[in-house]
């Protein structure tokens, strides 16, 4: 509990309070960290008896020809959970360090505290987040599977619907107070599972036996980006998959993980009930995508303004008049532009074929491009 690392930490924190030497000893009675390098691992029978009786000790300078290893000092036992696990010493004079004496225990033990509980978080956070990622991934559930759920305490046979939430414009790691505020601001029961996936994701699983409702789901991804944003400024979308039992929720995954990849801003929600052509695209392999473009868009992939004009034209419904007007250009130089399109990829962007062609050739660019950002 008390190791050398955490110590030097304490004698580091506490040296900023007080000029005097600062030690840290273990039950065993041996320095572990002092601001006296040559200190550490010498043994401390001041220290012992403290941590042995239980009990704060001051060290006078007669002391220091009977007692081994000692200075003239002030000894405590640092308590945690009621036990004492190592000592805290403060050397000088005894009727100058005294009054700090408590200060200085108090202190530490709380950062003792502060250290167990977030070690306590971290591991429960790299479990967490191991477990769910086999969860998802269909691993067997075998009795290793079943046990480490069970020292999770995850009910593992209620229906649940898998929620991806994806960060954006991270400009530095989350802290690990900012991952426990979030983890206490979603998770609402012991029903439910939160877990983070990196440091740009949080995978929800969250529990469908009293219907949670898509309205339900989406007024709560809605708070919870509204948090983010005020607490943090952490913008975030989300991708839901539907409800589905234990054993399948691998199914609910790859749906949220299909709905992610069409948000097309920070703050969007998309549900995989809503999917429609994006269901038959998925399943297009990346290579394919590829040729598609080369084999279409291929001779105006150098032509930005070419490119940005289908773009609006698509945006636009196909409304010439409107993408004219949010292009800035005249009618007729946005017939040139369309002709001109036509004649490099020899599509006719008034043929419905051809018009389909050219759509999806534009998705699996805009994919590429943001997949290679």
């Amino acid at each position: 509990m008390l190791i050398p690392e955490l110590a030097e930490k304490i004698v580091k924190e506490v040296r900023k309070l007080i000029g005097e030497d600062i030690i840290v000893v273990n039950n065993e009675g041996y320095i572990i960290a002092s601001t006296d390098l040559e200190r550490v691992g010498t043994f401390h029978e001041g220290a012992l008896i403290a941590s042995q009786q239980k009990r704060k000790l001051i060290i006078t300078i007669e002391d220091q020809t009977k007692l081994i290893g000692v200075k003239a000092g002030i000894n405590f036992p640092i308590f945690f959970q009621n036990n004492v696990i190592g000592v805290i010493g403060i050397t000088g004079d005894p009727t100058t360090v005294t009054p700090f004496g408590e200060i200085i225990r108090k202190m530490t033990e709380l950062l003792i505290s502060e250290n167990y509980y977030a070690e306590q978080f971290d591991w429960h956070s790299r479990a967490l987040e191991s477990f769910v990622m086999d969860w998802v991934q269909a691993k067997d559930w075998n009795e290793a599977f079943m046990n480490r759920a069970r020292l999770l305490n995850i009910d593992m046979e209620i229906k649940r619907a898998a929620v991806i939430i994806e960060f954006s414009g991270l400009t530095s790691p989350i802290t690990r107070e900012a991952w426990s505020s979030i983890f206490k601001k979603f998770q609402k029961n012991d029903k439910e599972v939160v877990a983070r996936s990196g440091n740009e994701r949080i995978i929800l699983l969250i529990n469908c036996t009293k219907g949670a409702s898509r309205e339900r789901i989406e007024t709560r991804l809605k708070q919870f980006f509204l948090f983010l944003s005020d607490n943090f400024n952490i913008h975030a979308s989300a991708g839901v998959g539907q409800p589905a039992d234990p054993k399948e929720i691998k199914v609910s995954y790859s749906q949220a993980e299909r709905c992610l990849k069409i948000v097309k801003s920070p703050s969007s929600i998309a549900f995989d009930e809503d999917l429609t052509l994006e269901m038959l695209l998925e399943e297009i392999s990346q290579k394919t995508k590829a040729d598609f473009i080369k084999r279409t868009l291929g001779p105006l992939i150098q032509e930005n303004e070419l490119i940005g004009t289908i773009k609006e034209l698509f945006k636009q419904n196909h409304s010439l008049k409107n993408t004219a007007k949010n292009l800035h250009i005249h009618i007729n130089t946005l017939h040139y532009r369309l002709k001109k399109a036509d004649e490099l990829t020899g599509l006719n962007s008034n043929n419905i074929h051809d018009l389909l062609t050219m759509y999806l050739a534009i998705l699996f660019l805009d994919e590429q491009t943001k997949t290679n950002q």
